[in-house]
């Protein structure tokens, strides 16, 4: 392993994959794009402005050196990222409309993390702790987090769960949903994630379905272009509009979403749901205006809302 000597401990922490991307451009031509929805979360909420950290483990391998580089780029904090002497998780993804793909790493080196020996003190200097998509699907890896989630809990951090549906999650991963909405304090969800989960629900349905496995959650309800509302102690809290922007790329938008929410949640105190429910949004736009899973920075973000004062009604409709 290797670490970075570094003195103030983060105050956000997203524990979950970190990946690349190989995806299809063509039937000879293929790029690789450094991704993972949990490193994602992390990117975003540094670049906003709040010392962050993304927790894993990455080989020593050109596609593992990319995603060291682009973690520093971004400010986070390295003594969290862990690199062992295993392959690489990659992605292939052989059409993005619709998705296929398939992911290969069956002993990567992903798997290998070990929070024993993240940075001594980091708990107590942390107050919200992010988890999700493939890596709680993934063992030995699902066991050490959902256990790290709970110690966190227990210890006073403030968890933020985005289960973001993937074709590994079959009926096997329900005990998984459970125990981590049960820990959280936010949830992150897509109209899609809800769907796959939930197939033979509606909407509504599916929601009180959540709901009822965590009902203290505040949940991120996200639906794309058409926006994105709170639901709160079984009340909908409201809904916000994207600002109209020329939309480039939406890989990550749903991650620049929980990302700008939980930074707003940290950065503004003072703010209503509703203005943090905002923000949210506008980070997942200004995600959206550029290639790639993009983490905007405040002055972005801040400009588009300037433009968009009055997209937030106090409605949520199914």
């Amino acid at each position: 392993m290797n670490f970075i000597p570094q003195t103030r401990l983060p105050q956000f922490v997203s524990a979950g994959d970190i990946l690349t991307d190989l995806i299809r451009v063509d039937d000879l031509h293929w790029t690789a794009q450094a991704g993972g929805a949990g490193w994602n979360v992390a990117r975003v909420v540094a670049t906003l402005g709040v010392p962050s950290a993304f927790a894993g483990a990455i080989g020593f391998d050109h596609f593992s050196d990319e995603l060291w580089t682009q973690s520093e780029r971004a400010g986070l904090d390295l003594r969290f990222l862990q690199r062992y002497s295993q392959p690489p998780l990659l992605a292939v993804v052989s059409e993005t409309d619709p998705p296929d793909y398939f992911f290969i790493g069956s002993d990567s080196a992903d798997l290998a993390f070990d929070p024993e020996h993240l940075p001594a003190g980091w708990m107590q200097q942390a107050r919200w702790a992010h988890f999700g998509c493939i890596s709680l699907v993934r063992q030995p890896l699902a066991d050490k987090l959902i256990a790290l989630a709970a110690t966190l809990k227990a210890s006073g951090v403030r968890i933020s769960y985005d289960p973001n549906h993937r074709k590994l999650m079959d009926e096997h991963y329900l005990p998984t949903l459970e125990k981590m909405m049960a820990l959280a304090d936010i949830v992150k969800i897509s109209d899609q994630d809800l769907q796959a989960f939930f197939p033979e629900l509606d909407t509504a349905t599916a929601i009180a379905r959540l709901q009822q496995m965590q009902p203290g959650a505040t949940i991120l309800f996200t639906r794309g272009s058409a926006g994105a509302c709170l639901l709160q102690d079984g009340v909908e809290i409201a809904v916000s509009l994207p600002p109209k922007v020329a939309v480039r790329d939406t890989v990550g938008a749903g991650d620049a979403s929980i990302g700008g929410l939980l930074f707003s949640l940290m950065h503004h105190t003072h703010r209503s749901w509703a203005e943090h429910l905002g923000f949210a949004v506008a980070v997942a736009a200004a995600s959206c205006r550029q290639q790639g899973a993009y983490a905007p920075t405040l002055d972005e973000v801040e400009q588009l809302l300037i433009l968009n004062l009055s997209n937030v009604s106090t409605e949520c409709f199914y």
